[in-house]
């Protein structure tokens, strides 16, 4: 009787690890819903900001363009899977996207590192023309499908 329960608890076990990984295998976003800009900006505008302002956006725009541009031949959306463009969802292509997530947010991190000690000393002039180059670019992803 022992050994009976024994064995139905471990076939019961196999079955529910063997289905977990579906389960728990949620599909990742190419690119993270979360990469987007709430507000575009015009020269006026960030003439009134202050230097400490011009660098969280400039360091925010940074970021939506190194977690978008390597996307570019996949998706230019947050939100959107592989499988949304038709790739098999595979164990390998699954770690493959982990694995430049990873990378890529390791990039930014430590880009951004850099980027807070440093920038403080550059003209406030020049991080609105980047900004402004910045948010036009990002604009442009809007209308890549026009290439087609």
């Amino acid at each position: 009787m022992k050994l009976k329960l024994l064995i139905h608890t471990a076939i019961l076990l196999l079955l529910f690890l063997g289905t977990s990984e579906n389960i728990f295998a949620q599909e990742q976003n190419i690119i993270s819903k979360d990469v987007r800009i709430s507000k575009y900006h015009d020269r006026d505008e960030l003439l009134d900001f202050n230097k400490g302002d011009l660098l969280t956006l400039y360091i925010q725009r940074v970021d939506v363009l190194i977690k978008m541009l390597p996307n570019l031949a996949f998706t230019t959306k947050p939100g959107i899977t592989m499988s949304d463009v038709g790739i098999p969802d595979t164990k390998e292509h699954r770690k493959a996207l982990s694995d430049n997530i990873e990378a890529t947010t390791s990039y930014f991190e430590d880009s951004s590192e850099f980027q807070k000690l440093v920038l403080p000393y550059s003209d406030k002039s020049n991080l609105i023309r980047a900004i402004l180059f910045y948010e036009q670019t990002i604009k442009s992803l809007h209308t890549y499908n026009d290439f087609e």
